[in-house]
């Protein structure tokens, strides 16, 4: 029987700045617990990852919400799309868009057997009478389907979607040229990389931080943890390399999928 109390609020906000909040679920674990990115646009509000998805995040969002909204999954994976199927209008990396329409729970990382979601992850109750069991990932509907150097357009400024997969195979990161800002999604945060669960790939993970490693990059918004600069972005990416690399592999020079990946990029936005 589970004891614990219930929350009197299961997210809490930070506002960043006048257009850009991140939100938490502060009564989940620490380790697994995602941010959750708000950016306020000139035409169309920008929601990057929803969460578990055990209280309403659509509900809790409503008073900051006065233009139409997009939420997009940076991946599949139940910590961060765990919520989306609230919204109207969201988008996933057609990678993983089969995963989300099914609800699958092994891509998404909240099967049983995986071990991801357990009562003592939950220092307080999302409603009365939850437990880990009753953990449901709902399969969503995208109505739209992301790809490499596709742009989100919020009138007065607009995200680039890079595709770098690794972690998971429909990983993308939002990346704003202009102020250099970088939403990373689990590509990248300042915590222990995950590279060996159900669809990583460490070979892909390695060319996709070759690629960040000559991207222009002046703050990284996370999926996990704090927000960092381009210092420690390098300092994290040359780490990973480091313990990664097999004997042989490129180093100054870039290895065949990282040429991929900037191919990919490259033909998406026509440059």
């Amino acid at each position: 029987m589970n004891n614990k109390s219930v929350c009197d609020s299961w997210f809490a906000t930070h506002k960043i700045s006048d257009l850009l909040y991140c939100i938490n679920e502060i009564h989940y674990w620490e380790w697994n617990r995602a941010n959750i990115w708000l950016i306020k646009g000139q035409k169309q509000d920008l929601l990057i990852d929803t969460g578990l998805g055990v209280a309403s995040l659509r509900q809790y969002i409503a008073s900051l919400i006065d233009k139409p909204l997009l939420a997009i999954a940076s991946h599949v994976h139940f910590d961060h799309a765990g919520g989306i199927h609230e919204f109207d209008d969201i988008a996933i990396h057609t990678a993983e868009a089969e995963a989300l329409r099914h609800g699958d729970c092994h891509a998404a990382l909240c099967n049983p057997e995986s071990g991801w979601i357990l009562d003592e992850h939950f220092s307080q109750l999302p409603y009365p009478g939850f437990t880990a069991t009753q953990y449901t990932f709902h399969a969503a509907e995208p109505t739209q389907l992301l790809q490499a150097g596709d742009v989100i357009d919020l009138g007065d400024r607009a995200f680039e979607i890079l595709h770098l997969p690794g972690h998971s195979p429909g990983c993308i990161a939002l990346y704003d040229p202009f102020s250099q800002e970088l939403f990373s999604g689990d590509i990248i945060y300042d915590g222990d990389l995950l590279d060996q669960l159900p669809g990583s790939d460490i070979s892909a993970y390695i060319a996709s931080y070759e690629y960040l490693q000559h991207l222009p990059v002046e703050i990284v918004y996370p999926g996990h943890y704090h927000m960092f600069g381009e210092q420690r972005m390098q300092e994290l990416i040359a780490d990973y390399l480091d313990a990664k690399r097999q004997p042989g592999c490129p180093s100054k020079n870039f290895s065949l999928n990282t040429q991929e990946i900037v191919k990919q990029h490259t033909r998406r936005s026509g440059s």
